[in-house]
């Protein structure tokens, strides 16, 4: 390990972890860690799940952390607890605003609560009357589980013989699972850095799912930039996100995902606190569109640690 040469002090990037976006989660950090490398800093990548938990990063004594920990236990806020606890400054979103981002079903209340558009929804469980889930939210519909990313247990459904498979699937990642209104249209996402908001980009994918395989594994998704919406819709979509993003109280950095029907109205669909920093991911794209390389990327989110 070289020593920092940057002035940022001991840099511990926090990644792996064991939620099921570990394997996301493994190869965001490495990446942030080779950037940092490059940039003079002289980071020390830190696995919880294999390496003693808080109380091993407790013991290397981090100036700051850079949460690269994807899922549960990394971008919840338990994570972000368990640090202002230990007085040590990490990026990204603070604990209520990381629990909140996490929890799909209790955003979209706030964002309701606001007069936000986001698509209606219901919560599921095993003695739900999937006939009246159906009549009150239309055909196609989305089940997901409420607290987990990368479109892990996600399912569309398209019949109402399909829908209690789709909730035992989804509740194999989650006990809380919900349904929601299917917005048929185009899919943005617009990613925020500081007090900038970055280029959206429109997503296309040819099997119509943005799916955890077109995610991060698929050569055939596509990332429109620019994006394709005229200028003044394009500023609206921003204005609507930066009002999503906060709304929550997110701070830092972060991801806004959104649909857009064929009305051309915008449905906020969900908040990323930590998103992947992959060769897949999306925030780098957008910052790479607006002038801004992934090494200063990495470096302009590690200086989210410690502000007030």
């Amino acid at each position: 390990m070289t020593a920092d040469r940057t002035g940022q002090g001991r840099v511990v990037v926090l990644y792996g972890g064991d939620s099921a976006e570990r394997e996301v989660s493994l190869k965001s950090g490495a990446a942030v860690i080779a950037a940092l490398e490059r940039a003079g800093v002289a980071p020390i990548g830190f696995d919880p799940a294999e390496q003693g938990g808080l109380s091993g990063l407790e013991a290397l004594r981090p100036d700051r952390v850079f949460i690269a920990l994807h899922g549960r236990g990394g971008e919840d806020g338990t994570l972000q607890g368990a640090l202002e606890l230990l007085d040590i400054p990490y990026t990204g979103s603070g604990v209520l605003a990381s629990a909140l981002g996490m929890d799909k079903q209790r955003t979209k209340l706030v964002w309701q609560a606001l007069g936000l558009p986001t698509p209606e929804s219901v919560m599921l469980g095993p003695d739900a009357d999937w006939a009246a889930v159906v009549e009150r939210l239309g055909l196609p519909l989305i089940v997901k589980p409420v607290h987990e990313g990368s479109t892990l247990g996600i399912t569309i459904v398209d019949s109402p013989e399909a829908l209690a498979a789709a909730y035992r699937d989804a509740v194999r990642f989650d006990a809380r699972v919900m349904a929601e209104r299917f917005i048929r249209g185009e899919e943005y996402t617009v990613s925020l850095l500081g007090d900038s908001v970055l280029p959206a980009i429109r997503v296309e994918v040819p099997s119509g799912f943005y799916d955890y395989e077109a995610k991060y594994l698929s050569d055939e998704t596509l990332y429109h930039l620019p994006c394709g919406l005229a200028e003044d819709e394009e500023h609206r979509l921003a204005s609507l996100c930066r009002e999503a993003f906060e709304a929550i109280g997110c701070s830092g950095w972060g991801r806004v995902d959104v649909m857009r029907d064929a009305q051309g109205r915008f449905w906020l669909l969900e908040v990323n606190t930590v998103p992947g920093m992959t060769d897949h991911s999306l925030v780098p794209q957008a910052a790479a569109h607006a002038g801004l390389d992934f090494d200063a990327l990495v470096m302009r989110i590690l200086d989210t640690a410690g502000r007030d």
